[in-house]
């Protein structure tokens, strides 16, 4: 039987042949304590499988990956468990038309963050689990049919280390020593959980009385490590939960339906969150031990509207299979932001998506790998990958068109009946078209074969006529033009803003037309006669999915007077433009950074703003002609010192510009300040250097040599928890030391010992921008070890490894002949791989395009 890569017919035949009654579910975890039994440290799984054939007679398989079975009974026939067990499948042959499976396993525990996570914490040796499954690891848990629509109900029952506190999708009793939990709904395996250890554990509630006097009560909880509690501000959490359920019930029209709902904040998780039902985990970074800016509390509320939204789409009606992962992903980031906007006191928060969260759909879609919102997902690693701006953010942002295209009432009223039409089962792209076309009266196959089944992003820009005496719009035209490779045009529903300066100076909006551009050229035929603009902005207010262009008049006009521009949306949305014009190569680097220099300093949006910092490093890292990256450095480190002692003390805003300082400092003057106000013997009123902070200084200064191994050793030791070490070790592979790479190399490409979080770290430290000479030699060895890795690691860590590693800063087209030669002799390697090469190579074709605009284009 093939291995741990099931695919998409084989869930097809599998889900036509079999249905599942339910699943009981004994998981013991006694053995995550106390001296491991050998490696890899296991516990025991038995679970009992009910199911039905519709064909008696046949054969099909379970899914379980294990280091080792102890039984297998199926109808109780015992069955050779070295015989049907292979590693990751269970044969079933001669089914009956009822079946029972019980299967008990040797499970292993995880240190990567697939199946169950096991985390020791540094701090006080307390242990803690975790399960994360997405899209297919609980087989590395309990044996099951792990493909989405073979919906069943669980019943769990842990045993576990005295002490500790168990949860799962059901609520929970402790008796005779074993945790007992209360049968869940149909849901499909990825989503089923388990959490256990000495959490820190928060309870509220939630009570909502509906229109017919019924009652709806929630128990909540929130928990973290122990060590993570002096920081835990549940009450924020809880408030951001309770007003997104009222949001959720005023607009679904259908009770939450699964019971509790717990939120856990886990160690060295691999992604953002997970929408298990009535136990959502998220990563514990979205525990501030530091000062952060209202940035980073918007952006936890956006994560824990977005996993809420998927106890409707995603949890109570499922995709049937990966091609349709959008039918949750895209409307959970669509419903985070809006239930951000419409109930919380983020209210800005389109202006983050506009400028944030629409960057990574706008690079995700420029990319060779790109896809349509609906993707052909052939088996388990292309699902894996496909976790990505695409089927995210713009997803979202086609779902946010399709809003102002069929108008929010009938948006809504659609999502209302698919609810209640497929609730606890299994959809396609056709079962959501279809609700959509009742409601809103229109024909919705032509906008699904524009948005949603092509790929590509489109580019408007506006032309603008005048009359002869030159005061008046004789004609404004919108082009759009779409990429060789993907020549879709689409029809967009833009609003068209024009802007000119008031006699006070600021940059304001004086008209505004909401109009259908289809086509190469749509004319605007309301916008004739209107005095002239300075400024055209053809997205205003950000409907549509596409890339802002700007005519030469306007371009000009942002040159001069963007910090004018009154309106916090535009501004992002033109921040946004002039970053995708020079990723483009149509915009000189230096152009961009001295656009930031001028005008940042003024921008009021602190999530703007932090953004601005992460492009202008990029550009600086990447998009410089390499002449010029010292300049360009200099000028960063010296106008971002400036706006950090000229912004209010104490602000958030002086927050954001001393990590900028921090991430472009390498002067010895610049790297002495930070070393000065570490020790205290320099302050910037109203700076307080917090334990977050210092690392943040401290990275800098090891890669510049200025930290050595012993800075670095006493800072952990005056921060020694979980945080604390994974900064330090990213401090520690930052060093320019030859040996320091060469070990950080071996600990994550020659060994598995790390665990995923520690691989982060260890690769975040790896390449500096200030050593590409010392890193230079690895491009060789990267190519050499990729096939093995991602052979011989789990997908998780081929990922981290395979992106992480490839030799970016290697910044020559002899690393691009390396890459496609790579690629070339490769063409049978695992598709995935290929894939994550492709991007990367992708990502340096398009440096090397931009250097060469940045230094052709200087001075122009």
């Amino acid at each position: 039987m093939p291995g741990e890569n099931l695919s998409r017919d084989e869930a097809r035949e599998r889900a036509a042949l079999l249905s599942v009654d339910g699943y009981d579910v004994s998981l013991d975890l006694r053995s995550a304590v106390g001296d491991g039994d050998g490696e890899p440290r296991t516990f025991r799984s038995v679970t009992t499988i009910r199911f039905r054939c519709n064909e008696p007679g046949a054969s099909s398989f379970a899914d379980l990956i294990a280091p080792g079975v102890t039984s297998v009974s199926l109808n109780g026939r015992d069955l050779d468990a070295g015989q049907v067990f292979d590693g990751s499948r269970i044969l079933l042959e001669d089914l009956a038309g009822e079946n029972e499976l019980v299967v008990d396993a040797r499970c292993a525990y995880s240190r990567t963050g697939e199946g169950m996570h096991r985390f020791v914490d540094p701090e006080d040796g307390e242990v803690y689990l975790y399960t994360q499954y997405e899209p297919a690891d609980s087989r590395r848990v309990f044996a099951n049919f792990e493909q989405p629509d073979l919906k069943a109900p669980y019943r769990f029952e842990v045993r576990a280390p005295e002490g500790w506190t168990v949860w799962s999708n059901g609520a929970g009793e402790l008796a005779d020593g074993v945790w007992r939990f209360a049968e869940t709904k149909p849901i499909s395996t990825y989503i089923t959980c388990v959490v256990a250890g000495p959490y820190h554990h928060v309870t509220d509630s939630y009570t909502r009385t509906f229109e017919d006097g019924t009652k709806l009560e929630i128990p909540l909880g929130a928990m973290c490590r122990k060590g993570l509690a002096p920081h835990f501000d549940a009450d924020d959490v809880f408030l951001v939960t309770k007003q997104g359920l009222d949001f959720f019930h005023d607009h679904f029209d259908y009770p939450y339906p699964f019971g509790k709902y717990d939120q856990a904040f886990v160690p060295e998780y691999n992604l953002g969150a997970m929408e298990n039902p009535g136990l959502v985990t998220f990563r514990e970074e979205y525990i501030f031990r530091g000062k952060v800016t209202q940035a980073s509390y918007e952006a936890r509320a956006n994560v824990v509207l977005h996993e809420m939204a998927h106890m409707w789409f995603g949890d109570l009606v499922t995709m049937e299979w990966w091609d349709d992962l959008w039918l949750k992903e895209s409307f959970a980031d669509f419903m985070g932001t809006f239930a951000n906007v419409g109930a919380t006191r983020f209210k800005d928060a389109w202006i983050t998506f506009a400028n944030r969260r629409k960057a990574w759909a706008y690079r995700a879609d420029q990319l060779p790998s790109t896809h349509p919102v609906t993707a052909d997902i052939r088996d388990l690693e292309d699902a894996k990958l496909n976790f990505d701006g695409i089927t995210y953010a713009k997803g979202a942002s086609v779902l946010k068109q399709l809003v102002a295209y069929v108008g929010q009432d009938a948006f809504l009223e659609g999502a209302r009946r698919y609810f209640k039409r497929h609730a606890y089962g299994n959809t396609r792209l056709g079962d959501l078209l279809s609700v959509l076309g009742e409601t809103s009266g229109r024909d919705m196959s032509t906008w699904a074969r524009s948005w949603l089944q092509t790929a590509g992003v489109n580019a408007l820009t506006p032309q603008v006529l005048l009359d002869t005496e030159g005061g008046r719009i004789a004609e404004l035209a919108v082009v759009q033009e779409a990429p060789e490779s993907h020549p879709e045009e689409r029809p967009h529903r833009v609003a068209v803003g024009l802007y000119r300066r008031t006699p006070e100076g600021a940059l304001e909006r004086y008209a505004r037309v909401e109009t259908d551009v289809e086509g190469p050229r749509t004319v605007v035929a309301e916008l004739a006669g209107a005095e002239a603009p300075e400024l055209v902005l053809v997205n205003d207010d950000d409907l549509t999915y596409c890339k802002i262009r700007f005519d030469g008049t306007s371009l000009a006009t942002l040159t001069e007077h963007l910090g004018a521009l009154t309106d916090p949306l535009a501004r992002a949305l033109c921040w946004s433009a002039l970053w995708n014009l020079t990723r483009d190569a149509l915009l000189p680097t230096r152009d961009f950074v001295a656009l930031v220099l001028r005008f940042a300093g003024r921008e009021s949006d602190i999530g703007v703003l932090q953004m601005l910092h992460t492009w202008a490093n990029s550009a600086l890292v990447h998009y410089a002609a390499p002449e010029w990256r010292e300049t360009g450095g200099e000028l960063l480190a010296e106008g971002a010192l400036r706006e950090l002692r000229e912004a209010e003390p104490g602000s958030e805003h002086q927050l954001a510009w001393a990590r900028f300082f921090a991430a472009v400092a390498s002067g010895e003057p610049d790297l002495a300040l930070l070393r000065d106000l570490l020790d205290g013997t320099s302050a910037i009123d109203g700076l307080e250097v917090d334990q977050e902070l210092r690392w943040a200084f401290l990275e800098p200064l090891a890669a510049h040599g200025v930290a050595d191994e012993s800075v670095l050793a006493a800072e952990l030791a005056r921060d020694d928890t979980a945080s604390g070490k994974r900064h330090q070790v990213r401090c520690l592979a930052a060093r320019p030391s030859a040996a320091v790479k060469a070990q950080a190399w071996a600990q994550v490409v020659e060994s598995d010992a790390l665990s995923n979080a520690l691989v982060e770290a260890t690769i975040a430290g790896f390449d500096q921008p200030s050593q590409r000479e010392l890193t230079a030699p690895y491009a060789r060895k990267y190519f050499a070890a990729i096939e093995r890795v991602w052979r011989e690691r789990s997908i998780q860590i081929g990922m981290d490894v395979v992106r992480g590693l490839f030799p970016a800063l290697q910044d020559r087209p002899e690393t691009l002949e390396a890459t496609d030669a790579w690629l070339d002799a490769h063409r049978d390697a695992a598709p995935a791989l290929r894939r994550l090469v492709l991007e990367a190579r992708d990502d340096l074709a398009r440096a090397l395009r931009a250097q060469e605009c940045d230094a052709t284009g200087a001075g122009h």
